[in-house]
C-alpha cells in the first residue's frame, strides 16, 4: 500500500472543480460555516464536514462566494440552493486564505527591501502571530469570537472542536523571535501589541520598546505607586499572607486585584493584573506611547491581526504620508487597500499583502536580511532561547 503524500491537502470541496489536490504549496481558502446532516445536502455543491468547514483553491471559492450574493442570472456561475447560499455568506464572514509558497517567498524578499529601506518601522501584532504557539485566535474559523457567534445564532451546529491551551505553556513562535532579531538590528524601532499572552516579553523585546495595549497576562501593577512586576509559575502559585479584599472595577465590572502585595516595602498596595477587559480604558502611557511612535513611522509591519478593534487599529495610519502598509494574516482586514497603494510614479506599491500563516512570510523575510551564514547561527540558537524561556516561566 502506498504510503500517504504529506504534501497533499486534500481535495478541492467544490464537486464540480476537477484539478488536482491541493498541495501545501499552493493557494488556498479554508472556511467554516455550520454543521449540516449529510442527508440535507443532497444539492450541495461543496463536500461541507461534519463540522461545516471545507477547503478551497482561491479562484474555486471567490466564485462560490460570487454567486452566492449575486443578484441576477447572469451572475451566477455555479447554481445554490438556499441554505447552502447561507452557508456560504456565513463562511465568508472568517474564512481563511493561503497564498501560494511562490506567492510567500516573492513577497517576503519585497518586505525584506521595504525593511532596508525605512528610517523608522514599527510592528503591530495581534493573535494570529501566536496560533503556532498553540494559542487560539479569535476571529478565525475556530476562533473565540467566531465560534461564540455561531453558536448564538446557529446552537450546537455551530460549535467547533478546537481544544483549548494552558497559558504558562506558551513559547515565542518563529514570527516573535524574528521581531526580536529585527529590532536588535535596527530595522524594527518599536513594537505595538494587542496581545496579552505576555511571549513578546519573553522573548526579549525591551519593556521600553512596547507597548502592550490590552495588558500581559504575566505582569502586575501596583495600583497604589504604579510599579509593574513580571510573574512567572512560582509567584503566580503563591498565596499573599496578606487577605486583600476584592475591588470591583467600575467599568468592566472584574476584580483586577491579583492577591500580591507590592514587593516595595515604602509603599505596600495591592497588585492588579494588567490585562484590559471590555468596557475597560486602555492606560493612558501605554496608549500614549504607541501613538507617538505610530506616527513617527515611515513603515507599518502588522502581523497576525484583522485590525477590527479600535482604538487600537488607528495606529497602523497615523504615521508618515504616504501610508506604507505592510499586512500578514490569513483574513480580511478594514486596511487591505492601503497595501496596494501605488508610489508618486504609479510604478510599484507600496506595502504588501500577504495571506497566510506569519511564520511563513517571515521566514522567507529573514532569508532575505541574513546572510546565510548569519541565518544559520541565528536558527542555531532556538533551542538554547527555549530553554531559557522554560527557565524564566519557572523561576
Amino acid at each position: 500500500m502506498a504510503s500517504p503524500n504529506k504534501d497533499v491537502m486534500g481535495r478541492c470541496c467544490l464537486f464540480e472543480c476537477t484539478r488536482p489536490p491541493i498541495l501545501i504549496s499552493d493557494g488556498r481558502t479554508d472556511v467554516r460555516a455550520y454543521s449540516v446532516q449529510k442527508s440535507e445536502q443532497k444539492e450541495f455543491k461543496v463536500n461541507w464536514d461534519e463540522h461545516g468547514t471545507a477547503m478551497f483553491h482561491i479562484d474555486c471559492w471567490n466564485a462560490l462566494r460570487r454567486s452566492a450574493s449575486a443578484e441576477t442570472a447572469a451572475s451566477i456561475s455555479i447554481v445554490l440552493t438556499e441554505m447552502e447560499k447561507d452557508m456560504i455568506k456565513e463562511a465568508a464572514r472568517t474564512a481563511e486564505t493561503h497564498y501560494s509558497s511562490k506567492s510567500v517567498e516573492q513577497e517576503g524578499e519585497r518586505i525584506a527591501n521595504l525593511l532596508k529601506s525605512s528610517n523608522y518601522c514599527i510592528a503591530f501584532t495581534g493573535a494570529g502571530i501566536s496560533t503556532a504557539a498553540g494559542i487560539g485566535d479569535f476571529r478565525g474559523i475556530h476562533g473565540k469570537w467566531t465560534t461564540q457567534d455561531k453558536v448564538k445564532h446557529y446552537g450546537q451546529r455551530g460549535v467547533s472542536n478546537k481544544s483549548g491551551y494552558r497559558l504558562a505553556d506558551l513559547r515565542p513562535t518563529y514570527t516573535h523571535e524574528a521581531l526580536l532579531k529585527l529590532m536588535d538590528l535596527g530595522y524594527i524601532k518599536y513594537l505595538i501589541s494587542q496581545n496579552t499572552d505576555g511571549l513578546h516579553i519573553l522573548s526579549g523585546i525591551p519593556e521600553s520598546k512596547i507597548s502592550e495595549l490590552h495588558g500581559n497576562a504575566f505582569m502586575e501593577k501596583c495600583e497604589k505607586c504604579g510599579k509593574r512586576y513580571e510573574k512567572n509559575l512560582q509567584n503566580r502559585n503563591q498565596s499573599s499572607s496578606v487577605n486583600v479584599p476584592p475591588k470591583k472595577c467600575e467599568r468592566c465590572g472584574i476584580n483586577h486585584r491579583t492577591g500580591g502585595i507590592c514587593p516595595d516595602e515604602r509603599c505596600g498596595g495591592y497588585l492588579m493584573n494588567t490585562i484590559i477587559n471590555f468596557g475597560d480604558y486602555l492606560e493612558a502611557d501605554v496608549l500614549g506611547n504607541a501613538t507617538n511612535n505610530a506616527k513617527r513611522a515611515d513603515l507599518v509591519l502588522a502581523l497576525g491581526s484583522t485590525l477590527q478593534v479600535s482604538p487600537a487599529n488607528s495606529l497602523v495610519e497615523m504615521g508618515q504620508k504616504p501610508t506604507r502598509l505592510i499586512i500578514c494574516n490569513r483574513q480580511v482586514t478594514p486596511y487591505d487597500a492601503y497595501c496596494s497603494q501605488m508610489d508618486e510614479e504609479g510604478v510599484s506599491t507600496l506595502g504588501s499583502r500577504v495571506f497566510g500563516d506569519c511564520d511563513k512570510l517571515m521566514s522567507e523575510v529573514m532569508k532575505n536580511i541574513l546572510s546565510k551564514e548569519d541565518l544559520g547561527e541565528w536558527l542555531g540558537g532556538r533551542e538554547q532561547r527555549r530553554a531559557t524561556y522554560d527557565l524564566k516561566r519557572k523561576l
